[in-house]
């Protein structure tokens, strides 16, 4: 049986910055195989790498230029380089979530990942993923080759958001690991779809996760979970 790919949850947290250029860079050095983050749009449309619509300081990123932003928030170009030369899978998470303060219903933000990722020769491995499937399916229609992954929590339900990620042909599902069995296993690969869950700090639970085929495990401690598994 094949060994899930460890993806570092925005990085090294913990250790580095969460969503930083040093974690990102630390996670290929520890044993990682990708890193999940997550992007977001400033008021002035650069894509940058960050996790809550807002700053510490309260200030929303979609109100605030880039130029205003912390020094330590990366652009989403600058950390697809670091990763690339890791030799890391990103798997980019789309921040476009109903009911946060900055969703987008036309969603701008799949369709300017699509531009970057289009103007970099190829030479990034990503994965694309959201909560927000007409997002996800944004990116699907404008670039069917980029590989997309449907994000679910509480809902919909692991086998509804599943039969979801099918039906919209996407490539993966990526529920959230409280509520993966084996079974929840077997149907994505049954359908086609790469099962990929968070976030799993748990050694034992990984390697249960791992014994039942999931294809990647998203960890806070990817070198932890990279020894147990290999």
């Amino acid at each position: 049986m094949a060994t899930p790919m460890v993806y570092g949850h925005r990085g090294t947290p913990g250790r580095e910055p969460e969503n930083s250029l040093a974690g990102f860079e630390l996670a290929g050095r520890i044993g990682a195989d990708g890193v999940e983050l997550d992007v977001r749009r400033t008021v002035d449309g650069e894509l940058v790498v960050h996790h809550d619509p807002a700053l510490a300081d309260g200030r929303l990123l979609a109100a605030t230029a880039r130029a205003e932003l912390p020094a330590g928030i990366p652009t989403l170009a600058r950390a697809l380089d670091v990763c690339a030369g890791a030799d890391l899978v990103v798997n980019v998470e789309l921040k476009n979530v109903p009911g946060e303060p900055d969703f987008d219903p036309t969603a701008q933000l799949a369709d300017q990942v699509v531009d970057t990722l289009a103007t970099r020769s190829g030479r990034d491995r990503v994965l694309i993923s959201g909560f927000d499937l007409a997002t996800v399916d944004r990116v699907r229609a404008r670039a069917p080759r980029l590989a997309t992954g449907f994000l679910t929590l509480l809902e919909p339900t692991p086998t509804e958001g599943l039969a979801m990620a099918a039906e919209h042909g996407h490539d993966a599902f990526h529920p959230y690991h409280a509520f993966v069995d084996e079974a929840l296993v077997v149907g994505a690969h049954e359908r086609g779809l790469a099962l990929n869950t968070w976030t799993v700090d748990d050694l034992d639970r990984a390697r249960q996760l791992a014994a039942w085929g999931v294809d990647g495990i998203v960890t806070n401690v990817p070198d932890a979970v990279a020894r147990a598994l290999r």
